[in-house]
This record gives C-alpha cells, structure tokens and sequence, in this order.
C-alpha cells in the first residue's frame, strides 16, 4: 500500500497531501487567534460583567447561559448543513470569516454595553446574537482546517500554530483586558473596574482588532480538500445523527470536548472572583494570574510535534491532563493555608503549572478533528467536514453551557454576594470549588473518555492515502 502514492506517479501534494508557507500557517492560526478575543473575553469576564457591571443576580445569569447554549445546541447542525451543502463565491469556508466575522463583532461589542442596565431581554438578545454568529464562523473555521490538506505531520503543525495564536489571543484577553479596562476607568479603582464605559470601549477595541485578523485568515487560505459539489447535494441534517452513530472516534472526541471545554470555562470564569474574593489581589494581579492562563502556550504549543513523537498521542494526553490536575491540587492547598496564600508567587506557580496542562492537551485536541473527518469519509465516502464541526461544535458548547451554569449556581447555593468587600468563608470555598476541585474532577473523566480513542498517526495516514487512491482511480 506504501507504493501507491510513489513519486514518479504524481506528485504528493497533487494528492491532498499539500505543505503550506509559514504565512499561510499563521494566516490559518490568525483566525482563531480572532475568535479569542472574543470567546476568551465572554469566557473569563461576561458573567463577571452581568453579575458587578450589567447587575444580573447570579442564578438569574446561569439560566441564561443554559438557554443560549440550548439555542446552539439547536443551531449548530443548521449551520454545519448550511455550510456542507453551499459554496459562497467567497469559498466553501473561508467565506463565513468575513460574513459572520462582521456580525460577531458588532454583538460582542453589544453584550459590554450597559445602555439598558439591568435589562434581562437586551442581554439575551445579545448574548443570543453573539453565540449565533460565533458558530457562523467558528464551525467553518474549524472545517477550513481539514479543507487545508490531508497530511497529518501538516496539520499537526497546523494545529500547534493555531494554538500558539489562540493563547496569544488568551494572553491578550486574561492578562491585557484588565489592563486596558482600568486605563479607561475614571474612577481608578483598585480592584478590577466596575466602569460600564471601560469595559465597552475596551470591547470595541477588541473586537475591531479581532475582525482585522478574520479578514488576514480569511486572505492566507487556500481550500484544497473538499467535496464535489455533486456529493454535497444530499447532506442534510439528519446526517449529523447517522455520523455521530456510525463514527466511533468522533463520538469519543465529543466527549472529550465537552469535558474538556466545560474545565475550561469553569476555571476561566471563576478567576476574577478567586483574585479578587479569596486573595484580595488587585487589578494588577488579576491581570498576571490570568495571563499565566496563555503564557506556557508560547514555551510548549512549538513542542508539541516533537512530544508526540516521543510519547504517542495518548502518552501526551495523559502527561499534560495529569501536570493540569497537580497544578489545581497545588492551588487548592495553597488557598487554604494562610500563611500560603499570602505569597502571590506561590499562586502564580500553581497557576502555571495548571495552564501548562490544560494549553497543551486541550490545544492538541483539535487536531484530532480532521482525523475523524477522513475516517468518516474512509468509511461512508462522504468528507463532510461542516456537519462533523457542528457536532464537535454543539459538545464544545455543551461544556462551555456547563462552564456558564455552573459558576452561577455554586455563586447563588454559597449566597456570593457582589456588594460585600469580604465574602463569606462559604463563599471563599465555593469560588475555590470552580478554580480547582470541580475542573480537577472533569480532568480525571477527560483522561477516561480519550483512553478510549484508538486512531494512531500510521492508522490515519494510511486512511488517507487509501482515500486519494480510490479518488485518482475514479
């Protein structure tokens, strides 16, 4: 089978198997260094905004993070359809960057506007609004990446670029927002700003930079891998069901995204309230703690192909879910001794070695998505890549739903009360729940569910080459 794809047959990269430029790969990863922007800012901060900004009571917001995601979980696969079975003249894929790159903008800019103060209908239509339009240009985004080319050591490349540039993105929202809020903070507070025009101008900002580098993705990528427009005819929504039935690994990856995002979110946006609640940090510590949330992208995402080699995909996996979980028991302890917490370092380190797990074994995952996508055409013929990322898509969204319920319910069941400088030691435990035990324990059923994932580099290059065998044969 080796001998199929010999040289002096045609050329591999007349096969599907294309080398992209450095400028295309950091073209690719500028688009979801974009939606970081975005998705990082509603992540660490929106329920932060509703609850101290916007006035939401707590229980109040965690409902409305549950609708809007069973909203997606609604309009995920309409989108994944809608994108299989059109091609816009923009390009199959790359085209939604700008036509959903725009709307996104101007609704996250909307969600940090506090015009209407208190109004639970403006912020649904918002919020709604924005979550629509991310998953316009997300779930392309994310069938872009396998439409790039089929060779697996490429889109591991791919993949640890666009990781490398999403974490630029975290690092610009978790440690850069605060920052910038508190230079449009008249008030000058110490804490982290309650100022509603602050944090709208701050938005605005980012979104308008955000929009920027949708639009260079948008020119850096070329789509080489996709379906006839005869085999995208018959795609409709029912196939996402007869997908997630029929391909095991996907079904294992869905999984794995949604424990996986729903750690994430839940550690993210409890943050603001550990720094400022537990620790009584100010702006300036926020600002790095959150930081250190991205910065071991910048040491590990480079070395990532070569950790793979080393320990196998499974092997890496599990030493970065197992460094994660260390790294949140070590916050934990230190929160609960005095003496301990005192030592800001000492929560910094925690905090790093935490992030150092969750950037690489989260990051990595996205690569396994173009993977599932050529087994599900090895094994039904059909590449499509839309309705798999709406799929992933719609259990990313399931985490980020817990990631949204979850902080505001064990905020409302420890009685967090927004307006008192000192907590409760009730609510001080409850906040600590959110940054370490309950993301450690999702950790432990992250390494379970990808446990059960068998497609090893050799298997999923041999697929692929069997693909391009049956396609050059036809």
């Amino acid at each position: 089978m080796e001998m199929s794809i010999k040289s002096d047959a045609v050329p591999a990269s007349d096969k599907g198997f294309y080398k992209l430029s450095w400028t295309q790969r950091i073209g690719f990863g500028s688009g979801d260094l974009a939606q970081n922007l975005i998705y990082q800012t509603i992540s660490m901060y929106l329920l932060f905004f509703y609850t101290n900004v916007y006035g939401l009571d707590p229980g109040v917001a965690a409902i409305m993070f549950l609708i809007v995601r069973i909203v997606d979980v609604i309009w995920d696969p309409l989108v994944g359809t809608f994108v299989d079975k059109h091609d816009p003249k923009l390009g199959k894929y790359r085209a939604y960057l700008i036509l959903g790159g725009v709307p996104l903008t101007g609704f996250a800019i909307l969600c940090f506007w506090n015009g209407f103060s208190g109004s639970l209908l403006y912020a649904y239509i918002t919020y709604v609004g924005l979550s629509m339009c991310y998953t316009l240009v997300n779930v392309p985004y994310g069938a872009l990446n396998a439409s790039l080319t089929r060779d697996t050591n490429e889109i591991t490349i791919l993949t640890s670029v666009r990781m490398f540039m999403a974490n630029v993105g975290g690092l610009a929202v978790g440690m850069g927002l605060p920052i910038v809020v508190k230079l449009f903070d008249p008030s000058e507070t110490s804490d982290l700003s309650s100022s509603d025009s602050a944090w709208f101008i701050t938005m605005t900002i980012y979104g308008l930079v955000g929009l920027a580098l949708l639009i260079f993705c948008f020119t850096q990528c070329r789509e080489r891998v996709v379906m006839d427009k005869s085999e995208t005819e018959n795609v409709k929504v029912s196939d996402l069901w007869l997908e997630f039935v029929r391909n095991k690994p996907l079904r294992i990856l869905a999984f794995f995204f949604i424990t996986a995002f729903a750690m994430m979110a839940i550690g993210n946006s409890a943050g603001a309230y550990y720094i400022n609640y537990n620790l009584s940090g100010t702006a300036g510590e926020l600002s790095i703690f959150m930081g250190l949330g991205s910065i071991p992208a910048f040491i590990f995402m480079p070395m990532i192909p070569a950790i793979k080699r080393k320990v196998g995909k499974k092997g890496m996996f599990y030493i970065f879910l197992i460094t994660a979980i260390i790294g949140m028991a070590m916050l934990y302890v230190i929160s609960m001794v005095d003496s301990l917490k005192e030592h800001m370092m000492l929560v910094y380190i925690a905090q790093f070695v935490k992030s150092t797990g969750v950037i690489v074994a989260t990051g990595y995952m996205w690569a396994l998505v173009p993977e599932v996508i050529s087994y599900g055409e090895y094994t039904h013929g059909r590449r499509i890549s839309g309705i798999v990322n709406a799929l992933t898509g719609i259990f990313y969204k399931a985490g980020m739903a817990l990631g949204g319920v979850v902080p505001g319910l064990v905020l409302a069941f420890v009685d967090f009360n927004k307006d008192a400088a000192q907590q409760t030691p009730f609510a001080q435990q409850g906040i600590l729940w959110l940054v370490a035990v309950i993301p450690a324990i999702l950790l432990l059923l992250a390494m379970f569910i990808i446990s059960k994932y068998d497609l090893d580099d050799e298997r999923i290059d041999q697929i692929n080459k069997e693909i391009e065998m049956k396609h050059n044969n036809q």
